[in-house]
């Protein structure tokens, strides 16, 4: 690929064809055991069958009084019905007898349903007394009861391959003893911030120097996407500092902010080129236009534009799209989509994608910005984003178009 610093791009990929390189080049990395402890929000490796029954006993579902049902017909209010109360079934401790005729269990919920009895008459419509209790209320056969394998039947499948786990499911897992689960493992993410004129947020800045906001950005991508940072490198705008950070064993993905467009000091195209390939630099698209792809060994690697509504952009569009392959999740954005109707119109250039902030203020979708790849502000200002697909010229006024939402509130 030729030197493009200085010279500028003599062409750029379409975003389809780089969308089409990373699902050609990237799928879901190995499995690995966890603990259910550490599982949450992991991707399940394989299928979850159980090997029990939940619950593996028949349970009262009701604090009261478990006895045999046929014998509460009748009763009422004006027609309470005597039972000798012969013991209590406790959760964990349940009353070890048969009941006979006339006889009934004080039982709590979660309890063992003692043999001989079929239902449960809550604790309401019960009263106690010198060992025998009241029954006004008449109950049908297996009331109130909690039956084996009613949640969960041994051998049933309960989550599928590929699911992302939630908290019920990490409770469900739980529930029938499993302690640990095969997941996919998450990829290993690396943040290389380059640029001399950037402070760290915190410290005094020069004059001339702007506050580094763009590892920021994408550090809350990566878990969204299922991957975990490996480390965040701050780089000298030099290619001795820039190799070693992109060289170091340890990462999966390799995210470069900065440093990648067409200056005499982005060095880090012709670095990644030199020490591995670089099949993509220059995307038709806006923001983000300088945005690169490729590999170093096992590593991937994405050089994102430093104006940081292109980094943004960037990595949402191809370095997320790649973290979430490798991590077993659905490459598709996880934003909602909405529709709405354009208040005003959005001016685009065939051939290129164009990703317009907009907001939305009484059911119309505002555009906020085309230009301006600095203003990070406007994604702030945005309820979500646009994409303006490269056959289109754009959109007018009144028509229809999806909305992503950066938030689900």
């Amino acid at each position: 690929m030729p030197d493009v610093r200085m010279r500028g791009f003599r062409s750029r990929k379409p975003v389809e064809e780089v969308l089409a390189w990373i699902d050609a080049e990237v799928s879901a990395l190995g499995e690995e055991t966890v603990s259910l402890s550490e599982a949450h929000g992991r991707v399940l490796a394989g299928p979850i069958v159980s090997s029990i029954d939940v619950p593996a006993f028949d349970r009262s579902a009701m604090d009261g009084f478990a006895l045999k049902a046929e014998e509460t017909v009748g009763a009422g209010d004006y027609n309470p019905l005597p039972f000798f109360v012969i013991g209590v079934s406790m959760p964990g401790q349940p009353f070890d007898g048969d009941l006979g005729k006339g006889q009934a269990v004080r039982i709590m919920t979660g309890a063992p349903i003692p043999a001989g009895a079929d239902a449960v008459v809550p604790a309401e419509f019960a009263t106690e007394k010198d060992g025998t209790v009241e029954i006004v209320d008449a109950v049908p056969t297996l009331k109130h009861i909690g039956r084996t394998g009613e949640d969960v039947q041994s051998g049933s499948t309960l989550l599928e391959a590929s699911h992302r786990l939630r908290p019920q499911d990490c409770g469900l897992i739980a529930s029938i003893g499993q302690a640990e689960v095969a997941v996919i493992r998450q990829p290993r993410v690396r943040i290389v911030v380059t640029g001399n004129e950037l402070a760290e947020p915190g410290s005094e800045r020069s004059p001339f120097q702007i506050y580094e906001a763009n590892s920021h950005i994408v550090s809350g991508l990566i878990p969204r996407d299922g991957g975990v940072i490996e480390s965040r490198i701050r780089c000298e705008d030099n290619r001795d500092s820039i190799r070693e950070a992109i060289t170091a064993p340890g990462a999966d993905v390799i995210l470069i902010s900065g440093g990648s467009s067409v200056g005499s000091e982005d060095h880090a195209p012709g670095l990644v080129e030199e020490l591995g390939e670089l099949p993509i630099h220059g995307v038709a698209m806006r923001p983000s236009s300088p945005a690169g792809l490729g590999r170093i060994g096992d590593a991937l690697i994405f050089l994102l534009p430093g104006n940081p509504v292109s980094c943004l952009c960037a990595c949402d569009f191809f370095a997320g799209r790649a973290i979430r392959r490798l991590s077993g999740l659905s490459a598709d954005w996880p934003y909602q989509k909405v529709p709405g109707e354009l208040a005003s119109k959005i001016v685009s250039q065939v051939g290129r994608v164009d990703y317009c902030r907009v907001r939305i203020t009484d059911g119309r979708v505002e555009p906020l910005a085309l230009s301006g790849a600095s203003i990070l502000s406007s994604t702030t200002r945005a309820n979500g984003f646009v994409i303006v697909p490269p056959q289109s010229e754009g959109a007018a006024a009144g028509t229809q178009v999806d909305v992503y939402l950066y938030s689900q509130s």
